[in-house]
């Protein structure tokens, strides 16, 4: 079969050409696709690099030239001071090279080559510099170049990253001789949104038609889902959408032939959002249908290590020599991190906080530290922080800093110098994280977060089983608890390395094994097997039996599996408190709606709760839920007082004050103070509303949503959904 790589970055062969793990994805992936016996093209951004790819690769310049206008069409409500609609004049020339077999179409223009450090647009870009439009861009380019060098030929187009490629899934969509499969590479918020009148644009230019009507949100139910759909954008784990807006992987779902994630965890993480403060709102989004409706499509593909990275043998690192090239004690524990610079993504900010405190009790340790801040071929490796860049200068013998990219050579020997690898990622951002793969191949123990899209690479096992030491999920900027659970873990690891070496032994034996598990030959083989699976017509768009249990979907649950497997949905039915799914499998006693209750009310899952009170008949379980949240009065002061015990944090969300809240957020979280038996906060007067609304913060790490209205501005109500 003919395989073509869309990505917008296929670099993984040069650090001078990559930015991140979509590079090492596409390139490794085109690669191995080819040693399989396969025909493999990529088609990628020049990013500028047309002479280095000249100069150093051959590449050559094809006889095409692509003339268009790219419309530009501007959300007024963003694009401030700028005209409603523009038009960009491009001219794209394409440049070819063949690497280890691989045909690499290179695609320069006026857009394509902007940006040629850091390749991608920033966030803060958009609605300040055009620039912002480089992804759109690159994708129609992409469709005529796939129309125009193969227009008649059958085609498997591999394409990375639906915000960088939902223009060609839905270009294919009905044309049986292109078969698109979608890589969700990483995991931004899932209902990221472009905006609809440039998408129906772009798509009315390629020739396209789309019902994108039937992919808009419905409105915010109810003051909760106001105060959620609010706060979630600062999570990073949703994007404000409305009716002008189209969700990119809803598109990709509802257009694409099949859609890829990179580990079990990611896929379990986005069709559930389990435990996040998301878990609530995804299910009334439109995304959370199409999922459901399309689970059929998604299949984990993985993701891996290099091939030359495993044929080292670390042990061959000069550990004393590459420590002491760096100016540090090669005798002393050494810490490493490798990552592109991403102050909250990565966790940075609160590694960084977490080191300055270690570092002012205990000097017998080292940091090497590299925050990449542009691609390899920009030589002037500006810093990205000042307080990192002072921490580092502040403790020059214990702290190397680089903000730049380096050769695989450079890593291989710093990751094989270091005794611990740490990775404290945040919002669940990370998908698969390459660069604690390859550090744990060294056999570095890691420290790592402990979230669903990296548990593969077991530092949250537990270190009975697992490779190394896990600390909270995230979903905060600047987060004192995650500074406060590094620094402790960090001393833990050094007590261990200094005073268990045996036990570090172990887990350092462990993540040696795990991480070379991970190889792109296998997974390669995995991803031809679903290809051919599409090529011979069998796919399944609807979810199987076992998802549907798994995740809760127990309405798409056939009359078959209801008759088969139900021990298996009633055990799961238990474990989230649906009382109607375990009502059709077994007797809805009164021990059944204890339970019931119980699993309901440790996940805070309080409407239920309150469901599950009214239908039993319990009184005992009403009470429990009465007397989590009680308002006081005393000396003319109010005060508020929130007890459950599964509580680590609670957070009251308040009205807004102070100027521009006519445009913000209505309420803002105020963290309640722990005592003895609760949570309180004190009150000026009493709630100007009667119906509060909480976030909660489980000791499990789960996160959480109550709302509690208090009748009478003195005893609360139940709760209410």
């Amino acid at each position: 079969m003919h395989i073509v790589e869309c990505s917008f970055e296929c670099g993984g062969f040069d650090v001078a050409l990559m930015r991140g793990g979509m590079s090492l994805q596409s390139w490794h992936m085109a690669r191995e696709f080819v040693r399989e016996g396969h025909q493999v093209s990529v088609i990628t951004p020049a990013h500028g690099a047309a002479d280095y790819l000249v100069e150093k690769y051959g590449a050559r310049p094809l006889d095409y030239r692509h003339r268009y206008d790219l419309p530009l069409v501007l959300d007024p409500d963003i694009w401030r001071g700028f005209p409603a609609e523009q038009h960009a004049a491009l001219t794209t020339t394409v440049y070819h090279t063949r690497i280890d077999g691989v045909d690499l179409y290179y695609l320069s223009n006026e857009y394509l080559d902007l940006l040629p450090d850091t390749l991608y647009p920033a966030a803060a870009s958009e609605g300040r510099d055009l620039s912002f439009f480089k992804p759109l861009a690159f994708q129609m380019d992409a469709v005529h170049l796939l129309r125009t060098l193969w227009p008649d030929e059958h085609l498997v187009v591999h394409a990375h990253e639906p915000y960088y490629h939902f223009l060609v899934s839905a270009a294919f969509r009905d044309d049986p001789r292109r078969l698109v499969v979608s890589t969700i590479n990483s995991n931004m918020p899932v209902n990221r949104k472009v905006y609809r009148p440039q998408v129906e644009r772009l798509l009315d230019q390629i020739g396209v038609r789309v019902d994108l009507t039937a992919l808009a949100d419905p409105e915010p139910a109810g003051d909760l889902d106001v105060v959620m759909r609010e706060h979630l954008p600062t999570t990073r784990l949703y994007q404000p959408q409305r009716l002008d807006d189209v969700c990119v992987i809803s598109l990709v779902t509802i257009c694409g032939d099949a859609l890829e994630f990179l580990s079990e965890g990611q896929r379990d993480y986005f069709f559930t959002f389990h435990d996040t403060p998301f878990e609530k709102v995804f299910p009334q989004l439109t995304v959370a249908r199409a999922i459901r409706e399309n689970a059929g499509k998604f299949f984990v593909g993985g993701s891996g290590v290099s091939a030359e990275w495993l044929a080292r043998d670390p042990d061959e690192t000069d550990r004393r020599g590459v420590l002491a090239d760096l100016g540090l004690d090669p005798d002393r524990p050494t810490f490493y991190h490798a990552a592109r610079y991403s102050l909250h993504h990565k966790g940075q900010l609160e590694l960084m906080r977490a080191i300055d405190e270690v570092l002012h009790d205990e000097k017998e340790v080292n940091f090497v530290l590299r925050c990449v801040t542009a691609s390899g071929r920009d030589a002037r490796a500006r810093a990205g922080n000042d307080y990192f860049q002072e921490v580092a200068e502040r403790y020059p013998d214990n702290v190397r800093l680089d903000w730049s990219m380096t050769d695989p050579d450079t890593l291989f020997a710093h990751a094989s110098a270091a005794d611990f690898c740490i990775y404290p990622s945040k919002f669940e951002l990370e998908s698969f994280l390459i660069a604690q793969a390859e550090a744990m191949v060294c056999g570095a123990v890691p420290i790592g977060t402990d979230q669903q899209g990296t548990n593969h690479l077991g530092h949250a096992w537990g270190t009975l089983t697992g490779t190394g030491l896990a600390v909270r999920r995230s979903f905060r900027d600047d987060d004192p608890r995650l500074v406060e659970d590094l620094v402790a873990t960090i001393r833990r690891a050094l007590e261990m390395i200094c005073s268990r070496p045996d036990e570090y032994r172990r887990l350092s034996r462990r993540a040696r094994a795990v991480g070379r598990t991970f190889i792109w030959s296998r997974l390669a083989q995995q991803h031809l097997a679903v290809y051919r699976s599409l090529l011979d017509g069998r796919a399944d768009t609807g979810p199987t039996a076992t998802d549907a249990i798994r995740y809760g979907w127990f309405d798409l649950l056939p009359a078959r599996a209801w008759r088969e497997r139900r021990d298996d949905i009633a055990r799961q039915a238990l474990a989230l408190g649906d009382a109607d799914a375990y009502g059709r499998c077994a007797v809805l006693d009164e021990p059944a709606y204890r339970e019931l209750f119980e699993a309901a009310y440790r996940r805070a899952d309080f409407v239920r709760c309150t469901s599950l009170a009214a239908r039993s008949g319990l009184a005992d379980l009403v009470h429990r839920l009465r007397s989590r949240c009680r308002l006081t009065q005393a000396d003319g002061r109010w005060q508020l007082r929130y007890t459950f015990a599964e509580a680590e944090r609670v957070d009251l969300f308040v009205p807004s004050t102070g100027p521009g809240t006519n445009t913000g957020p209505s309420r803002r979280p105020e963290p309640m103070r722990q005592d003895g038996h609760g949570f309180v906060i004190a009150l000026d007067a009493p709630p100007p509303h009667p119906t509060l609304h909480f976030l909660l913060t489980l000791r499990s790490g789960r996160t959480g949503w109550d709302e509690v209205t208090v009748a009478g501005g003195a005893d609360p109500d139940p709760g209410t959904p």
